[in-house]
């Protein structure tokens, strides 16, 4: 017996805890630029913003793929590729601004 909707549910979660996880890092870095006088720490800011964004969507977009379809695709790796990138470009953003 298996629940697939159990399991779009939980994926949806585990997307929505990551982006949730994110925009608190992202308010942090904020928080962190406003106190420097903003200049360059926004670049680090405006980065891990985007990278919210994109986060919710592909959250969103897979956790839609689960729900509609009997046997769900998986995940199209441009979007893992994108998600990942954005990662790293905020990690970089931040060591090359510090």
């Amino acid at each position: 017996m298996s629940d697939h909707g159990a399991q779009a549910e939980r994926t949806g979660l585990a997307w929505r805890r990551t982006a949730l996880a994110a925009t608190a890092c992202t308010l942090l870095l904020l928080h962190t630029a406003a106190r420097q006088g903003w200049g360059t720490a926004v670049i680090p800011v405006v980065v891990a913003g985007v990278m919210v964004a994109v986060l919710v969507a592909i959250g969103s977009i897979r956790e839609r793929a689960l729900r509609g379809a009997d046997t769900p695709k998986p995940l199209n790796p441009a979007l893992a590729v994108t998600a990942s990138a954005l990662v790293v470009a905020t990690a970089v953003a931040l060591i090359a601004v510090r």
